[in-house]
């Protein structure tokens, strides 16, 4: 307690230049964060793989602030089932699980009622926020088949977790992508980009280019249509800083988790206006003495974030080969640092310097950025930013959130139908014929009253990809 204090003391009087070898620049690390005019109820959080575990654990604990979560690569919420100490089984029995049915399946060894009863046990006890919340939130999922790490059984069980909570009224809120041939990786649209990998990939640094913008589609999935992303010389800024002040009373070293942390800032939200927070969290290997800056850098948050007022969060976890033990610098999702089920609540040690980061960066008295008056305009800018081959993912410019919006769709036979009402500016439309050209129309319902329509949108859902008995080596399908 007291060497964290000092060493503290010592971060808030002087700064220190880091010099990390795989970088190849100098940063200082001494400082801690500052707070934005961000209001903390419109955060969100995403991750891949260790980084997508985590995220469900931190979106289902702090349902309440977050407002939509992205999981790539990932399962659900209690996944590796670690329980209370148990001196014969707490570090073999997690392992075991998480490196077994949790990445490799079958599908009958993650039965959805098992993670559904421990968080509905967890917020019947006060230790996560109501399930209500997860209710309400925009939900993206996704796993490549060239995945040769994570089964599609993890996410399949991830996506009927939150079904669980959503419901029939809101399973619009979730959007499942499974039809890319992409490796076990976080994708993006770039296409021969030197350090990062081709597409079906499965290796450091962990992300696959496939001509596919996952940031982007992430990001507007949970905040509706955005502004197109930067594609120059951004105008926001990289900043290190000190995670220790968030781990306390514990060094980062007792958490794995990295000294440094890294959060992007658009010159906008440096000046004042408002602005929201996404936290994106790497995955195993990821992290910046494994990769560098990679995924801080290349993943495409910040070119999103740069003209749309978003900071993007982006703490670190690091290689831990003794106690805590975590050679692969994992984030926390099998409770190798509490070796308590808590590690999935409010008071597990990673969520909860987590939540001190977003604390320090969001405002709990802002107001949310943008919101207007509720009318019956048509809404604006309708688009279709991602489709599977049984699905379609739409968006449109935000309004206010309280609003409900109308979402019609119009199949082959070209008659336009009512499919489902929506909170938030994006539908995750579901049940499609693969092949095929769908329009859609979405209308403001307020007060019981019905606006005027959108423009129309027009997708084409994919072609459902072939059997991948190989995931790696498997053709990806055009």
């Amino acid at each position: 307690m007291r060497v964290a204090v000092l060493r503290q003391f010592i971060a808030a009087q002087i700064c220190v230049p880091i010099f990390i070898t795989n970088l190849g620049t100098s940063s200082c690390a001494a400082e801690g964060l500052r707070r934005y005019r961000a209001p903390i109820g419109e955060s969100s959080i995403s991750g891949i793989s260790s980084g997508a575990f985590m995220a469900v654990q931190f979106g289902t604990a702090w349902s309440s602030v977050i407002k939509g979560v992205g999981v790539v690569a990932g399962g659900p919420y209690w996944c590796a089932k670690a329980d209370a100490f148990d001196a014969a089984t707490w570090y073999w029995g997690p392992i075991w699980r998480a490196t077994g049915a949790c990445m490799k399946g079958p599908a009958s060894d993650l039965d959805p009622k098992d993670f559904t009863a421990k968080a509905d046990a967890k917020a019947a006890a006060g230790e996560i926020d109501p399930l209500s919340n997860v209710g309400r939130q925009k939900i993206y999922l996704f796993r490549g088949y060239n995945d040769a790490i994570v089964d599609k059984a993890a996410t399949d069980a991830a996506a009927d977790f939150y079904r669980h909570y959503l419901g029939d009224a809101n399973r619009a809120n979730l959007f499942y992508q499974a039809t890319l041939g992409a490796g076990h990786s976080f994708v993006v649209a770039k296409q021969g980009a030197p350090g990062l990998n081709d597409c079906k990939a499965n290796t450091q640094p962990y992300i696959d280019q496939c001509g596919y913008d996952q940031a982007g589609v992430i990001l507007q999935h949970i905040y509706g249509r955005l502004n197109p992303p930067n594609p120059a010389q951004l105008a926001g800024s990289v900043k290190s800083f000190d995670q220790s002040i968030y781990t306390t009373p514990h060094l980062p070293d007792a958490l794995s988790m990295g000294d440094t942390g890294y959060v992007f800032v658009p010159r906008d939200c440096e000046q004042g206006s408002p602005c929201r927070v996404h936290v994106a969290l790497h995955g195993c290997k990821q992290d910046v003495a494994d990769i560098g800056r990679r995924f801080v850098d290349e993943a495409g948050y910040n070119e999103w974030a740069d003209t749309n007022h978003l900071i993007i969060l982006y703490p670190q976890t690091k290689t831990s080969p003794y106690w805590p033990s975590n050679p692969q610098a994992c984030w926390d999702w099998w409770s190798y640092v509490d070796h308590q089920d808590s590690y999935v609540t409010k008071s597990g040690s990673q969520i909860k310097a987590i939540k001190a980061m977003l604390d320090a960066l969001a405002d709990a008295a802002a107001a949310p950025a943008g919101a207007t008056a509720p009318s019956l305009s048509a809404p604006q800018s309708l688009t279709v930013i991602d489709t599977s081959d049984s699905g379609a993912d739409l968006v449109w410019s935000p309004g206010d959130d309280a609003t409900t919006y109308r979402v019609s769709r119009a199949g082959p036979d070209g008659a336009f139908q009512v499919i489902g009402d929506v909170t938030g500016t994006s539908f995750g439309d579901s049940g499609l014929t693969p092949q095929t050209t769908y329009r859609w129309r979405v209308s403001v319902v307020l007060n019981g009253a019905v606006g005027p329509s959108s423009h129309e949108a027009t997708g084409i859902t994919r072609s459902t990809p072939p059997r991948c008995d190989d995931p790696g080596s498997c053709t990806i399908a055009k």
